[in-house]
């Protein structure tokens, strides 16, 4: 089965200078959502219009695009991609801005195309206001699907509507897409006029209605992210996972969360995140697309694109920045910010430090106030330290700069050069010491005190 996402809509409602598709819902785009899903099915294809070059950019290789301009309605954003349409597949017909489809309920609606050999297999619901919707309608065994604007009154008193979502015989698609007309209301072709020319034709009932929300405005787009946040939560907690605060804790879709982790309030995970088990999260921490070992602290702090193994503590208020790998049992303390760092196993940078472009042995300290000072204002160097370090606190590591094994940097110091191994380097200026100075500056001061 092929599956062809529609994505080609302004929103006007959204009142955004963006595609309607790429707003968030829990951090990913909701087109992002809807592709993740049909990829679960086969190959994919998404009409896009309003700015398709924005949507492009939010979607992998793999995925072809098709251009509708302009938009004539759903039957013409078909035809606009009408060679990736295969005789011998069914097609799956989704919507960029419907985030919250089941695989399951795709899954259903396909059992039933097969097991009928239906041309048409459309995803139905009940609405209790059917208001706006095309309504199913049943004469003679066959089934059509009329437009609200074009339904009579006997038509809008049905309460089963199209959720717009279908499977489609390619053979029928292909041999009858362009015998759609545009003489109705809207001036437009629409893929449900091809329900009622299939032979056989039949439908899934779908009883959780949200799953077909789609999103027109603001508004909307909060409501079903709170309910996707409830349900991504819920599922969490029935595996395992305590969060401690539900209200105050937003987790992405494509996060993974072992058993026995905690999660504290006012937390965000979210992006391909991956947490282990006997974690705590938070309170006051954002995470994003991070893999995270085994009983691990991350508190009060920000965690972006970085790996952290077994055992570690981070935070409270530290900053992990993109590449930043720390192995086993590292501790990240206080106001320390890290980028495209590898800090070995057992190492510590507990204080107001610095981190960036640097490979930090096993069993080194980095004293509180520590920098490396890798960007000349032109182009970024690299900082080694190697294993038992100790770096005193303030120090300043110019890079390019090696730090031996088991060397020793004076506090204060800036270091400029390779420090061989076991050594002590001291780069600072030397102590000078006026006796009484600062008693005859006192006396001075309030000398030209006394004469104002």
């Amino acid at each position: 089965m092929k599956v062809l996402i529609l994505a080609a809509g302004l929103g006007k409602r959204m009142k955004s200078k963006y595609p309607k598709v790429v707003h968030k819902i829990l951090g990913k785009p909701m087109i992002n959502w809807v592709v993740d899903l049909a990829k679960n099915f086969g190959e994919v294809g998404v009409v896009v219009g309003h700015k398709a070059e924005v949507v492009k950019g939010y979607l992998s290789d793999d995925v072809k695009t098709y251009l509708q301009e302009p938009q004539l309605g759903t039957g013409h954003a078909v035809m606009c991609a009408k060679e990736f349409i295969s005789e011998n597949e069914d097609l799956l017909v989704l919507y960029g801005d419907v985030p919250l489809l089941s695989k399951e309920t795709i899954e259903m609606l396909r059992n039933e195309h097969e097991e009928k050999n239906n041309q048409v297999t459309v995803l139905t619901f009940i609405a209790e206001n059917p208001a706006g919707y095309g309504r199913i309608v049943r004469t003679d065994g066959k089934i059509r699907i009329v437009e609200d604007k074009d339904a009579s009154e006997e038509e809008k008193k049905i309460n089963e509507v199209n959720s717009g979502i279908y499977i489609f015989s390619g053979k029928f698609l292909l041999e009858n897409i362009e015998n759609l007309k545009n003489n109705n209301a809207q001036g437009e072709y629409y893929l449900t006029d091809l329900v009622g020319m299939a032979e056989r034709v039949s439908t899934v009932l779908l009883e959780d209605i949200l799953e077909v929300s789609g999103v027109n405005d603001r508004v909307q787009l909060a409501e079903l992210e709170s309910i996707a946040r409830e349900r991504i939560l819920k599922k969490l907690m029935l595996s395992g996972v305590t969060i401690v605060d539900p209200v105050s804790t937003f987790i992405g879709p494509d996060v993974e969360i072992g058993m026995d982790t905690i999660v504290h309030p006012f937390t965000i995970i979210e992006g391909k995140t991956k947490i282990g088990e006997d974690c705590e999260i938070g309170p006051y921490t954002h995470i994003a697309d991070s893999t995270i070992g085994k009983n691990v602290k991350v508190i009060r702090s920000e965690v972006e694109k970085s790996i952290i193994e077994d055992d570690v503590s981070v935070g409270p208020f530290s900053r992990l920045r993109e590449g930043t790998v720390l192995k086993e049992k590292v501790k990240i303390g206080n106001f320390v910010e890290t980028k495209k760092s590898i800090i070995g196993k057992n190492s510590k940078a507990q204080h107001l430090t610095y981190l960036g472009d640097a490979t930090v042995g096993e069993n080194v300290n980095v004293g509180a106030g520590t920098i490396t000072c890798n960007y000349d204002g032109y182009k970024k160097y690299k900082t080694f330290i190697g294993d038992g370090a100790f770096i005193g606190s303030n120090s300043s590591l110019v890079a390019p700069v090696k730090i031996g094994k088991g060397a020793i940097t004076g506090a204060g110091s800036v270091i400029t050069e390779d420090v061989p191994d076991d050594a002590l380097a001291l780069g600072r200026a030397r102590q000078v010491i006026k006796e009484g100075w600062a008693m005859k500056k006192r006396e001075e001061m309030k000398n030209a005190d006394n004469k104002e």
